[in-house]
């Protein structure tokens, strides 16, 4: 895998796995049964609901010609992501905050640490002053400031 690691790293192997079949125009059934695989497994895989296991991987790379357990490599960094969501305690106060607020995500699933910028703009575009409160506390009066001030 000619790729540099930091681009991939916490990316799902099955959505890597996707792009890397849609750039070499194949089929994903198909390529299940060169694999001697079932289709739902692969696609269950790509649609990052299921878990790239150890065989399946190394029979992916050698049929893609691709570097040995870079798809593990890549399962482990995003298992690892996960666990660091899981453990990050310090999130804003959910019942401050509508759902409506967030209607094309499920909160849960927002990591506010990368996506700060995109949290604090959309609660300053459309919430009310108490969520705007909580955005602040939350983040601190000097990054909302900073946020909100760039191009």
């Amino acid at each position: 895998m000619k790729s540099d690691l930091s681009t991939i790293k916490g990316l799902h192997p099955g959505f890597f796995l996707e792009r890397e079949l849609k750039r070499r125009k194949l089929r994903k059934g198909q390529f299940a049964i060169s694999l001697q695989e079932y289709p739902q497994t692969l696609v269950s895989i790509m649609k990052g609901k299921r878990r790239m296991n150890t065989a399946l991987a190394l029979k992916i790379e050698k049929a893609l010609g691709l570097e040995e357990g870079c798809l593990m490599m890549m399962q482990v960094y995003f298992d690892i992501k996960l666990e660091k969501r899981k453990l990050q305690s310090d999130q804003p106060d959910m019942s401050k905050l509508r759902p409506a607020l967030f209607w094309d995500t499920l909160p849960d699933k927002i990591n506010w640490t990368e996506q700060k910028h995109a949290v604090i703009n959309r609660v300053f575009e459309r919430g009310n002053d108490e969520e705007k409160n909580e955005i602040i506390r939350f983040y601190g009066y000097e990054t909302v400031n900073n946020s909100l001030n760039e191009p």
